[in-house]
């Protein structure tokens, strides 16, 4: 009885091309959830240094009852952050009104330094596959009360 040779299985050159096309979309969707990863790990350092930003902001004010250059600096990264962390959560630079007004600038202040805490902690909880129009609420707030703050503090300083 003659004994068939084993063959070895050869496959067609379409069935590599797939099996290599499914390989290179396969990393290529594992290199877009790392991105995507890297981005929220971002975003929430983002929100941490914006909170700790407002409690600077907050007790600089406390204890001089105004801003100097660095807190005014301060200020300005605070809405370089926010603007981030918006465009981060997928907003986009529309106005909003604040439903109360602070005022003056010690409400302001701290009103910036609960947002941004508040912001920091959502930030926090929100998984990077969410888009919270919690999120950007809380930052176009948070906008809003930077530019009552930068009001006060120019008619405080003329």
């Amino acid at each position: 009885m003659p004994i068939n040779p084993v063959s070895a299985d050869k496959s067609s050159p379409t069935d590599e091309s797939q099996a290599a096309s499914a390989m290179a979309e396969e990393m290529r969707v594992k290199r877009a959830i790392k991105y995507a990863e890297k981005e929220h790990r971002e975003s929430r350092d983002r929100a941490r240094e914006a909170s700790t930003l407002g409690k600077e902001l907050a007790n600089a004010f406390k204890k001089k009852h105004c801003f100097d250059r660095d807190d005014l600096k301060k200020l300005d990264r605070l809405e370089k952050l926010a603007k981030r962390i918006r465009n981060d959560a997928g907003g986009s630079d529309d106005q909003t009104t604040l439903e109360k007004a602070p005022n003056d600038l010690a409400e302001a202040v701290t009103r910036i330094a609960e947002v941004s805490a508040s912001l920091s902690d959502k930030v926090q909880e929100t998984p990077r596959q969410v888009i919270s129009t919690g999120i950007i609420d809380k930052v176009n707030v948070l906008l809003e009360l930077i530019v009552v703050v930068r009001n006060f503090s120019s008619k405080a300083s003329t």
